[in-house]
């Protein structure tokens, strides 16, 4: 069965038919020296069988798979192992989803091999007639993943193997991966006469200031050489003819390309906002990292959606630009962005409809593909480190099995032909907000106003609320960050009224009483901890509104050798404990899909009022400090935890969770690491037990939090390095109460 049968597009208003929704794993096994690192291993995608199953449930038409020749054959045809394979493809068949195999994506094949390799070329036509003899029944291939892009990563930038540095490493990888293209297909339709070409290539456009427009131009032009070579297109007086013989192509090589034509039956772009890119002689603009040259100017090289004030049309312009070039059907092949999740929402919804408008235009657009299924490693980094960097995608895999995301529903609806139902899909994303400017904006700046139904935030004076509140600004996300005169939690009336004037979408509760001592005989504990998220939780659960309310550590007792997981049976020591355990049974009882985050001993920027900052407060003032030895817990960076907390309740999340950033320290250890990163005196810190800090209310020797849910936060050493570049100076001294804040701040809790 042809994944594309014969369907001339004939300038009808629309393709006969619907657009198709796709879905891809990232599959780069990409090498760094000698180090290899496989996406799939790294994912879990191949030892997950169901997985295949996950992606038919979307109601998808095809699949992107990776059938990967340095994973399948890495020692030879001979001893090739296709059991991985065969299950899988079985599998899609059984669901109904037609797979377009991948054979090479961003690597250089097994081992004995790499793309300046003459090799090459044969090695990939052997694996490839080894495919279509195994899955007959297979019509749709990728020989190699964008060839082009790999060719100037590999062979003019050396960020990946064989780390090629020059234009003749260039020409030579590009000119093996597409000759292994025409002759893989060739072997394949010697198998699969019917056997189609589905060829992604990267096209982001490069803009400039006039003086680089000649650079720009050339590297828009370069941009198409995927295409133009593969349809017999480069010819002597094409554009790039001079360019590539210049590079070490010779008259021969380029005219076997016109007499081995081999036009792809579909192109597929892969569409990435970061592709668009600035030129600016203007350096002193920019940072030094995004300097460079081509010889005769120095220019920076940057992200065009944070310098053009005009908003970039991504994805309908380089469909439009390829319709009018070629005039074939089109794809958009890989659809992604690494940002919180009402962004990646909102760059998928985005694509959709730019190709749906493209399709209005008369462009012969196909099919969209939800890129990076199960989410991607070292991306960051283009693949030239590991440092366990991940960025999500449909199904976080950061859990004992992938968690889905708010992008499931979302691409399950677009592939039904339903209208997206997120309220955060009402707002433009970043890229189309003044916000997304970070230099000097060349041209008139456009941009859209936040918009759509707004998250109300309690708790106005609080570290929390005064997080959310900035974290929804940066995220595009209409709130309200009510005080207790425009929201009482605990009046029933007050939140009736609040929710009917605002109608809200959520409600995050980060309101609360938060002196551990001072609760053991304070009743304002019990009513603002364990009454009011309880009235909350009714008036929300009544109104279809999502909740999001936070309990603490101090629900444990601290008996228990190891960390604490969700599941764990909470027994507080302590009243403000209580309260909190109280507040968690009371509000699922009442709202079960609400979200109750159980965090600890958060630090942060912006509040004084925390730990950390105390800690460099009392050093940098050359005072003693007495700090507890015996009490080990789980510090919570807030940005950190407002992020994650956020992209839980975008995904609709229920339930306890536990976030806090992984890792275990006393209080004396905590403040160490303080003075050590700070390089402040250690000496004047006091290691004490916490027996003599004249604690009221009795706490936990420990109540470090894991999670048997997911673990979403980074590791504890990470946050302190990001709170130490991202706190503001200590103001000069003054008439500051340190004692005080000491006693505040180590007695702080959610």
């Amino acid at each position: 069965m042809l994944l594309f049968p014969p369907d001339p597009f004939q300038g009808a208003p629309a393709p006969p038919r619907p657009l198709a929704l796709w879905a891809g794993v990232e599959p780069t096994v990409s090498r760094v020296g000698d180090d290899l690192m496989d996406q799939l291993a790294l994912s879990g995608f191949d030892t997950r069988l169901e997985d295949v199953d996950r992606l038919a449930s979307l109601g998808v038409q095809a699949v992107r798979f990776p059938l990967l020749w340095e994973r399948t054959a890495p020692d030879g045809l001979d001893r090739a192992d296709w059991r991985w394979a065969d299950a899988r493809l079985a599998r899609l068949t059984e669901r109904g989803v037609a797979p377009i195999l991948g054979l090479v994506h961003h690597g250089s094949g097994p081992v004995h091999t790499n793309l300046l390799d003459p090799g090459f070329e044969q090695g990939l036509t052997e694996y490839a007639r080894a495919v279509a003899q195994r899955y007959t029944d297979v019509t749709a291939f990728t020989p190699v993943n964008e060839p082009l892009t790999t060719a100037r990563f590999s062979g003019l930038y050396g960020h990946w193997y064989p780390h090629g540095r020059d234009e003749q490493s260039f020409w030579l990888a590009l000119k093996h991966e597409l000759r292994a293209t025409v002759l893989s297909m060739q072997a394949i339709r010697e198998v699969t006469p019917n056997a189609q070409l589905v060829q992604t290539e990267d096209l982001g456009r490069v803009f400039s200031t006039p003086l680089l427009a000649d650079q720009a131009e050339f590297e828009n032009e370069r941009r198409w050489l995927t295409f133009d070579l593969l349809l017999g297109r480069v010819t002597p007086d094409h554009p790039m003819w001079g360019y590539l013989l210049w590079c070490g192509a010779t008259p021969g090589e380029l005219e076997w390309f016109q007499e081995h034509r081999c036009p792809p039956d579909v192109l597929g772009l892969n569409v990435y906002v970061t592709s668009e890119r600035f030129l600016d002689e203007r350096v002193e603009r920019y940072p030094n990292h995004a300097h460079g040259s081509n010889g005769r100017v120095t220019y920076a090289d940057v992200e065009a959606v944070r310098v053009r004030g005009a908003r970039l049309g991504v994805c309908l312009e380089r469909l439009r630009e390829a319709h009018a070039r070629y005039g074939l059907p089109l794809a958009i092949t890989e659809t992604h962005l690494d940002c919180t999740r009402e962004e990646q929402l909102r760059w998928l919804l985005d694509c959709w409809q730019d190709a749906r408008q493209a399709r209005e235009e008369g462009v012969d657009v196909r099919a969209l593909t939800a890129w990076a299924a199960f989410g991607a490693y070292e991306w960051n980094s283009l693949l030239t480190r590991r440092d366990g960097y991940y960025e999500s995608g449909l199904w976080d895999v950061r859990a004992p099995v992938p968690r889905p995301t708010a992008l499931v529903t979302l691409a399950r609806e677009l592939a039904a032909g339903q209208a997206p139902s997120h309220p955060v899909l009402a707002g433009p994303g970043w890229w189309r907000r003044p916000g997304r400017l970070l230099y000097p904006p060349e041209g008139e700046v456009t941009g859209e106003d936040v918009q759509g139904p707004p998250i109300l935030i309690t708790g106005a004076t609080g570290t929390l609320g005064q997080a959310f509140a900035r974290a929804c600004v940066e995220r595009g996300l209409p709130h309200v960050l009510c005080s207790r005169a425009q929201l009482d939690i605990a009046d029933p009336a007050s939140v009736r009224s609040a929710l009917d004037h605002w109608r809200p979408w959520a409600v995050i509760n980060a309101a609360g009483y938060v002196r551990v001592d001072d609760a053991e005989g304070d009743p304002r504990n019990e009513r603002e901890n364990a009454h009011g998220p309880a009235v909350l939780a009714r008036a929300c659960a009544g109104r279809g509104v999502s909740l999001l309310t936070f309990s603490s550590d101090l629900v444990f007792d601290g008996r228990k050798d190891g960390p604490y997981v969700e599941g764990d049976r909470p027994h507080p020591l302590n009243a403000y404990g209580r309260s909190k355990c109280q507040a968690e049974a009371a509000v699922l009882a009442s709202h079960p899909g609400a979200l109750v985050v159980r965090t600890s001993a958060f630090f942060g920027p912006w509040d004084e009022h925390n730990f950390a900052h105390v800690v460099r407060r009392e050093l940098s003032a050359g005072r003693r400090m007495p700090v507890a030895s015996d009490q080990t817990v789980s510090p919570t960076y807030v940005p950190h935890l407002t992020r994650a907390a956020l992209d839980l309740l975008i995904d609709g999340a229920a339930g306890v969770w536990h976030l806090a950033n992984r890792g275990a320290v006393t209080w004396a250890a905590w403040a160490r690491q303080v003075a050590d990163l700070l390089d402040l005196d250690a000496g004047l810190l006091d290691a004490v037990p916490a027996a003599r800090l004249g604690q009221r209310a009795a706490r936990p020797r420990q109540s470090v939090l894991d999670s048997e849910r997911a673990w979403l936060m980074p590791d504890f050493e990470c946050a302190l390095r990001q709170w130490q570049a991202e706190a503001p100076p200590l103001p000069a001294p003054d008439r500051w109460d340190g004692q005080r804040e000491r006693t505040r701040a180590g007695s702080l809790r959610v």
